[in-house]
């Protein structure tokens, strides 16, 4: 396709790769200087991607979770952290969209969100639980139309520059930790003291800093549903989908790399196979297996979700976290390959070959709900939980 013709394409895949472009202009200095892809994100809201997953009866476009996981993949070939920020804020407009229906505010909040491309951010973790977000120690206090909460959130990324934020809390202050709501506070709502600062290996751009929370509103912006429902049937496979989406795109970029690499050795040396060749077809057939590791993830949640039992049963939870540990793991590997097939060029910065953003991006995706915990996870429901043998599901 032409530039011009890209230039004036409304399809979905257009308008990712136009944001793509804008991502990939700026993504050294975001994760140099560990800021916001502010402009990446401008420009998400200039194609108006934030409110694809709305329904098209509330201004959105009815996007699939198979849609947002291709723009994922896009974006995360040219900027992993403005890929990042649109997976998460996907995730967490994926709550509303499947648990929101039954509260007008809720729906007037997606409407919203369409219209004026609001970006929405998460606060899950908190001080005291670790990396456990199905488990809370703060607790919302609701007087009588009013609701407010504080929290010792380790972790909100893009915390300040979100125009929402969806926060978790133990449903009153008798409940248990595992008694769970959670809360839309709108900027203005909510203040934060920072008490964190994000300065990582990588994913320097999604800011993740941690904050003390502070809020107050109208109690009616608390979730109808329990969170322990839109956790298991809509944010753990958003999640591990989402994420998977970003971390393919990583990935096919460095494979990108290697083969741009290779092909130019080809070029000097006419009729010799040059080095690292058989390395790219081993990291061409990881991509490949990645890929389908993925699509079926998705294909998996899409049967599922005709089945709410389905969505939170032990089984489709194995499904899920199996997806999202042979992601997080390939990649490294993939990554790896290609940097040796670019050598000193892939490990040198400022070179059109350079993978040292691409690896240390690569690594998070162990640690984000981490591995150890989801095989723990995993492992405890495998003693009751036969495994899938059937090639057909």
């Amino acid at each position: 396709m032409s530039l011009a013709a890209l230039a004036t394409d409304l399809s979905l895949s257009a308008r990712a790769h136009r944001v793509a472009a804008v991502a990939a202009e700026f993504a050294e200095t975001v994760d140099r200087d560990a800021r916001f892809p502010e402009e990446a994100v401008n420009a998400m809201k200039a194609e108006r991607l934030l409110g694809i997953q709305i329904p098209a009866r509330l201004g959105g476009e009815d996007a699939t979770t198979l849609e947002l996981a291709e723009v994922c993949a896009i974006l995360g070939q040219s900027c992993a952290a403005a890929a990042m920020v649109f997976a998460m804020h996907q995730i967490k407009v994926s709550s509303l969209v499947e648990h929101g229906e039954e509260s007008a505010w809720h729906i007037d909040f997606m409407r919203e969100l369409a219209a004026r491309q609001l970006l929405v951010a998460s606060a899950t973790t908190e001080g005291g639980i670790g990396g456990n977000l199905r488990n809370s120690i703060c607790a919302i206090e609701i007087d009588g139309d009013t609701c407010r909460l504080s929290k010792d959130a380790t972790v909100i990324s893009y915390g300040t520059h979100a125009d929402a934020i969806m926060i978790t809390s133990r449903a009153h202050d008798k409940a248990a930790p595992g008694d769970q709501v959670m809360t839309v506070f709108r900027r203005g709502q909510y203040s934060l003291e920072k008490t964190v600062t994000w300065d990582t290996l990588g994913m320097r751009g999604t800011c993740s800093d941690g904050f003390l929370f502070k809020g107050e509103a109208p109690a009616v912006q608390i979730f109808p549903k329990p969170f322990a429902e839109i956790a298991a049937q809509s944010m753990l496979a958003n999640s591990h989908l989402l994420w998977s989406g970003v971390w393919f795109g990583i990935a096919a970029d460095a494979v990108s790399r290697a083969q741009a690499f290779v092909r130019a050795a080809a070029r000097k040396t006419p009729g010799a196979q040059p080095p690292g060749t058989l390395r790219l077809a081993e990291a061409s057939s990881l991509l490949q297996m990645l890929k389908s590791n993925i699509l079926c993830g998705l294909k998996t949640y899409q049967q599922a979700k005709a089945d709410p039992d389905h969505l939170s049963s032990m089984a489709f939870s194995i499904a899920m976290n199996n997806i999202k540990l042979a992601s997080s793991e390939t990649i490294l590997t993939i990554i790896n390959q290609a940097m040796i097939v670019c050598g000193i060029m892939g490990y040198k910065n400022g070179t059109p070959y350079s993978l040292g953003r691409h690896l240390r991006d690569a690594h998070s995706a162990q640690l984000m709900i981490s591995n150890d915990r989801i095989l723990g996870n995993t492992s405890t429901m495998l003693l009751i939980q036969k495994p899938d043998t059937s090639l057909l599901g």
